[in-house]
Order: structure tokens, then sequence, then C-alpha cells
């Protein structure tokens, strides 16, 4: 039923697409006080309204930016995967791209939670192979759009288990692309505690062993929405250099910063990053 309204939308063109997200990121907004209070919170304590010069006015803009992204999705699943990849104005750092891909070891793409995540890997495996990460929504009458909206002819899903780090393996060992949303909350014993925008949130440490035993480089991605419908910009950035001492978690998340602080108002501030998952111990050291 899902899937089948969402080709129903998928007709509309991104411009009215996003008008319409703009709309229901509002009544989202207005109808769960939970997730307005999580929105606000996540975004005033990350101090980055500061360097934009006023919270309100980034928020608002981010409310709108969120339902936009809800919205622009029966698009980007549902049309022919070529007119998908022409939303795409702009591409930057496709160099760094492809210096990553000539060392012949596969690549692992790290895609924060900002802009249209999605439609990057509907645009990259119109290049070349693709294995995204996948976990199964909180709503399972989600699935099965997920699932249609996601498999491509050269776009694999690997699900978020022992298994599907398995494949994750043996793609990068055949010199193949995967790609990891790096700052979802993982599974207990999949992560550890690190700083993100001055507070401790529970981080992965998948992407930093899959590339110490393959020797993978790791790029940064990102695509950014465009006003008016008119699209996206893509860039592809290498990962910075370690600092001193820095554990493998915490340069992730300083690298996600990076990029979250040039974007702000597309960031998924209303994603609860800060929570611990069952079983796992915060950071004062009581289970979860």
């Amino acid at each position: 039923m899902l899937t089948a309204l969402l080709r129903v939308f998928a007709k509309l063109s991104l411009a009215w697409l996003h008008s319409a997200g703009a709309i229901l990121g509002w009544l989202a907004y207005h109808a769960s006080s939970s997730y307005a209070n999580r929105l606000r919170e996540n975004l005033y304590r990350s101090g980055v309204w500061q360097e934009q010069g006023e919270f309100k006015k980034l928020l608002k803009i981010n409310v709108l930016e969120v339902g936009k992204a809800a919205a622009e999705l029966a698009g980007v699943w549902f049309k022919p995967q070529a007119e998908v990849a022409q939303w795409v104005r702009d591409v930057n750092g496709w160099d760094a791209l492809e210096t990553a891909r000539s060392q012949g070891r596969g690549l692992i793409l790290l895609t924060p939670h900002i802009g249209c995540f999605e439609i990057i890997s509907q645009y990259l495996s119109l290049k070349f192979p693709l294995t995204a990460l996948y976990r199964s929504p909180r709503y399972s009458a989600l699935e099965p759009a997920m699932q249609a909206g996601r498999t491509r002819p050269d776009m694999r899903l690997a699900p978020a288990d022992i298994n599907g780090v398995r494949v994750l393996l043996k793609a990068l060992k055949n010199g193949e692309a995967i790609g990891i949303l790096p700052d979802q909350v993982p599974a207990q014993g999949d992560g550890e505690w690190a700083d993100f925008f001055g507070r401790p949130a529970y981080t992965m440490t998948l992407a930093a062993r899959l590339a110490q035993r393959t020797g993978a480089p790791v790029v940064i991605t990102y695509a950014i929405r465009l006003p008016r419908g008119a699209g996206y910009e893509i860039g592809f950035e290498p990962m910075p250099p370690a600092e001193p001492g820095e554990s493998p978690v915490r340069h992730l998340n300083r690298a996600l910063e990076n990029v979250i602080r040039r974007f702000p108002a597309q960031y998924a501030w209303s994603y609860n990053r800060y929570k611990a998952p069952a079983g796992a111990r915060d950071v004062g050291g009581q289970a979860a």
C-alpha cells in the first residue's frame, strides 16, 4: 500500500515534492512534542547556530529541510534511476573519489544524515557497483517500500548484522565500494562512546575496523539540497588526518562535524543520536 502510494507521488516534480515536504515538516514538528523537543535540544546544544547567527532562524529552516528529506524519497526511490541522477547538478571532489578508487583496495563511503543522502547511492551505482549497509526500519510497514526503492541493478543492500559485515568485506576485497551511515547509533558491542558536538555519543567502530582490515580508503560524502527544488550538489572529501592521541571513533565524529558545520540547516538534528542502545553502559557506567 505504502509502496503504491509513493509510486504515485514519484510522478511529481522535485519542486512539488519539496513544497509538500516543507508542509510535512511543520506538521511533524507540531504533532509530536518529543520529536520537536529532541530536534530543538540537539540543534541548540550543538552550538552550530552561534556560527550561523541565530538559533530560531536555523531551527525553522531545519524543520522544513527535514520534511523535504521525507517527501523527496518518493522521487529518489521510485523515479527511473537515470532521471534521479539528473537531479545531481554539481559534483565536488570527484578527483578525490577517483584517487581513492584507483588504489584498488575497495572504497568506504561514509554518508552522514545530511541533505538527501539517499541520492548518493542512486547516483554512484550508475557508475560502479555499490553495497550499502542497511538497517530495517522501526516501523515494519516501511520495509517493503525501502527495499523496493533501494533495489537497483548495481546497488546491493547488506543487513546490519554479522552476515552483512561479511558482505561488506567481500565487496571491499573485490575492490568495490561500500556505503555506511556512520552517525547511526550502533547496537550494543558495536560502538564506543565519543564526543559528538561536545556530548558523548555511542559511535560505531565498524568503519574503522573495515578500513584497518582491508586497507580500503575512506571518503566522506554528502548531498546538499539546492533551493526551490533545483536539485542536489554532491561532495566527496577524504578523511582528515587523525590528531595525536585521537581515538578512531572521535576521529570519525570530528570528520562528520566538519561537514555538518558547513551545512547545519540540512542535518537530521531530530535523530536520537545521543541514545544508549539496549544493554550498553552509558558514560556514567549504568546499563541502559
